[in-house]
């Protein structure tokens, strides 16, 4: 890969995390925004700090987009592949964010990267990482542990937690409805939304940095895949010494992230949510069910905490997904009809079809790529 195609990945990876920002930040700040606790500049800005916070906080997500899921002995991961991969995502993220439906950035991202590595092998199945232990697949790196499994349990455990959360804070405020002084006023709505008004702030902080350590990452993970191919195969050999932190050496067939690609990733996000997220803020915090920030609270950090758990352990999980099922969860709790379910249909079809449709156009780019190649 030479420093020109090196570029070019680079740059349509960013063009990629700016227009996640349109999506998966914006459903991180979504909550915050429509309880009214933050106006949307300052969300953004909270946004911001904790998605670099996250973002600096690990690289087990990245790891797994690099390294987990295209088997490097079958094809080449090269500049052909991660653009075309990059640019099938970039065009159904653009097409969902102007309907205004929030889609997975991160599914679009990885089917279209394992189809555009399959395409690139000839239509060789082998080319992707199905399960690496295949005796215990849940154990291993690949597309069904890392992936598809994560893809249903993540909404549903968000589902599930956002019920959770949100009926035992109203339990408590049900006990305490009848007690006397403090604990009585306790209960009253206008305490009830001035107190978790607060406490929306910490849990909206801890969104965002589980945002950042997932989300974050995905991009970093191809840019350093990207990096790491073309320090192997010497193409930075005769740079000029100040451009050396290009390097990404290889080591057993893993890499480090680069700080700075970190926080280049983080800031880049930020700016997409700032950019253009208000589309996707107005179809979760609004037409999707009514939040008040007790909602909210509960929302986020039955969100935050499935996200957290799920990177720790390196799986590449839709945002979008976990903090809307919480968000569904939370309407549930109140009453089954709180949830506007015309909005969630709408939704769900999105992320049913986002995986296939970004893997068709990947593999679309590659054949036309390999055509003008012919």
């Amino acid at each position: 890969m030479s420093l020109g195609l090196l570029t070019a990945v680079i740059v349509i990876a960013l063009v990629f995390n700016y227009i996640n920002g349109f999506h998966d930040t914006a459903n991180s700040i979504a909550t915050v925004v429509a309880t009214k606790v933050l106006s949307p500049g300052q969300a953004v800005l909270l946004a911001a700090l904790t998605n670099l916070v996250g973002a600096l906080a690990g690289t087990a997500v990245a790891k797994t987009i690099a390294s987990g899921l295209i088997d490097a002995g079958v094809v080449q991961v090269g500049a052909e592949v991660l653009m075309c991969a990059l640019l099938g995502a970039i065009v159904w993220n653009l097409i969902t964010w102007w309907w205004g439906l929030p889609s997975s950035s991160s599914h679009a991202l990885i089917g279209g990267l394992c189809v555009a590595a399959y395409a690139a092998s000839g239509n060789d199945i082998g080319a992707i990482i199905w399960a690496g232990d295949a005796r215990h697949w849940w154990r291993g790196s690949g597309v069904i542990p890392k992936v598809i499994v994560p893809m249903v349990a993540s909404p549903a455990a968000g589902f599930v937690l956002g019920i959770a959360v949100m009926g035992l804070l109203l339990a408590l405020f049900a006990f305490f409805a009848n007690r006397t002084g403090f604990i009585r006023r306790f209960g009253r709505t206008p305490f009830v939304n001035a107190f978790f008004g607060k406490a929306q702030l910490l849990s909206a902080a801890a969104m965002g940095v589980s945002h950042g350590m997932n989300d974050a990452q995905k991009t970093m993970g191809i840019i350093a895949l990207a990096l790491a191919g073309a320090t192997a195969a010497h193409h930075f050999d005769h740079l000029p010494a100040w451009l050396h932190f290009l390097r990404v050496p290889t080591v057993a067939g893993s890499f480090s992230i680069p700080v700075w690609v970190k926080v280049l990733c983080a800031l880049v996000m930020a700016a997409g949510t700032a950019g253009g997220g208000w589309r996707i803020i107005k179809t979760l915090g609004h037409k999707m069910v009514k939040l008040h920030p007790i909602n909210g609270f509960a929302a986020e950090t039955s969100s935050a905490a499935v996200i957290i758990f799920a990177s720790v352990f390196g799986l590449p999980v839709s945002t979008t997904h976990v903090e809307s099922a919480s968000i569904m969860g939370v309407g549930a709790s109140k009453r089954f009809n709180a949830v506007r379910w015309t909005v969630v249909e709408r939704m769900v079809w999105s992320w049913i079809l986002t995986l296939p449709v970004s893997a068709v156009f990947a593999w679309a780019l590659v054949e036309a790529t390999r055509g003008l190649g012919g």
